[in-house]
């Protein structure tokens, strides 16, 4: 059985889903950006925006880190760059280091090596 909840551990794909649909309705934002990510998955980029959303206004980083992927590629919601690098800002500063190294990224290409180089230290040593 489940550590937190106690309930047996799901043997479908169905059970699976509506557990994590439980801990999406009692305002779990690891379990809203997960739903994010399954529906991105299947290609419907407003609830993957809707569900991210919800999670990064809970304080989630990792629904930040899929926000500032949404609006650099405009996916369920117009592409806005400034939004993007926002998101991946908050994401980095919470410690997120997959955002810590994009904006390595983003400073290489505006030819700040020196602080890309800082990003990227930074990113490594989150792992």
């Amino acid at each position: 059985s489940c550590p937190f909840c106690r309930e047996p551990i799901p043997s479908t794909e169905e059970e699976c889903h509506k557990q994590a649909m439980k801990r999406v309705e009692a305002n779990d934002p690891v379990a809203m950006c997960g739903e994010g990510i399954l529906q991105y998955q299947k290609g419907d980029y407003s609830s993957a925006f809707e569900y991210s959303k919800k999670a990064a206004e809970l304080g989630y980083v990792g629904a930040h880190f899929m926000l500032a992927g949404l609006y650099r590629d405009g996916h369920g919601v117009e592409m806005d760059e400034k939004t993007s690098i926002h998101h991946t800002e908050v994401a980095a500063i919470g410690g997120h280091p997959d955002a810590r190294f994009n904006l390595g990224c983003e400073e290489e290409e505006s030819g700040n090596i020196e602080k890309a180089v800082k990003h990227w230290i930074i990113a490594a040593n989150l792992g």
